[in-house]
């Protein structure tokens, strides 16, 4: 079983760091947002700060994190963005301090870094969604879904597709996964989440149709898809073609590589990188329930 972090309250601290990339613009609509929430906003070193396309070097990244981890009065840690950068300071994080007292961890993109070493090492239940520096574009749904997961406020979800039809079926698991790129790069890694049994999410942004292809083909060679769950589909947004096209659709591209399992999957899932992004709470336990044009997500 997964840890679960207390929910917030009223009146907590939070702390927004940078573990990635560095900031354009401010968040301040973001940490606007959370005290809205009637949070306590702590801003990290690395909140402005920047040393080429990171938010600092590895060393005051690392150092920006491990503390918003360690400081026991911050009861939840946001990376600001995403970007680049996680996979670089993971190996000098001491989670020690986090695995005696969780709190939760919040964001998408690269987090998924922090998600699946998180998930494979410490089974501590963390949230993919939105980050302040997305809260500006993000809907009042991706918010709400995220203020009920960080407050202990139901999160169930369901919904209505006809991009490409769900496999139907019904399955429990661990929910695990997040971008797509990012699982790729932890492969075979201590950061590499344990897929049996699992509930997969996958997202994407900006890559070629071939890419996508490729990096599918490696999880599933890896023999990734074999004992899963379940698999549900987020966006896969701002894609890529060559001349001449690669000739399919991202669903099509998916269902090719889990089309001879048995478990259900679930297509056009809101979340990624969209302003529609839903959250999700990783290493939870959850039921997934997918007809051919209706998805049900309810955690247990």
């Amino acid at each position: 079983m997964s840890k679960i972090p207390d929910f917030l309250k009223e009146g907590d601290k939070v702390a927004i760091v940078c573990p990635a990339s560095f900031i354009r613009g401010t968040i301040d609509m973001g940490i606007a947002t959370l005290k809205s929430w009637g949070l306590e906003v702590l801003v990290g070193e690395t909140v402005g700060t920047s040393f080429h396309q990171f938010a600092g070097d590895d060393q005051l990244r690392a150092a920006d994190l491990q503390w918003a981890l360690d400081d026991p009065s911050i009861k939840a840690v946001f990376a600001a963005r995403g970007g680049y950068g996680c996979v670089r300071i993971v190996d000098e994080i001491d989670f020690s301090g986090f695995e005696q007292h969780p709190k939760w961890l919040v964001g998408f993109s690269d987090i998924t870094v922090l998600h699946s070493h998180i998930q494979r090492n410490y089974k501590i239940a963390t949230i993919h969604g939105q980050m302040p520096k997305s809260f500006e574009s993000g809907t009042k749904a991706s918010l709400d879904t995220l203020k009920d997961a960080l407050f202990g406020e139901s999160t169930d979800f369901s919904y209505r597709q006809s991009v490409f039809p769900n496999r139907p079926g019904e399955a429990e698991g661990k929910l695990i996964g997040g971008n797509l790129a990012i699982l790729l790069s932890v492969l075979a890694s201590d950061s590499d989440v344990r897929y049996a049994n699992k509930i997969l999410f996958i997202e994407d942004v900006g890559e070629a149709y071939y890419s996508v292809d490729r990096m599918l083909w490696a999880l599933k060679r890896a023999g990734k898809f074999k004992k899963l769950k379940g698999l549900i589909v987020g966006g896969f947004s701002s894609m890529k073609d060559n001349d001449p096209a690669f000739g399919q659709t991202v669903e099509e591209i998916i269902w090719d590589k889990v089309k001879e399992y048995d478990f259900p999957v679930a297509f056009g899932y809101p979340a990624g990188h969209m302003d529609d992004n839903h959250a999700l709470v990783l290493g939870r336990k959850v039921k997934l329930i997918t007809s051919t044009d209706k998805t049900e997500l309810i955690y247990l």
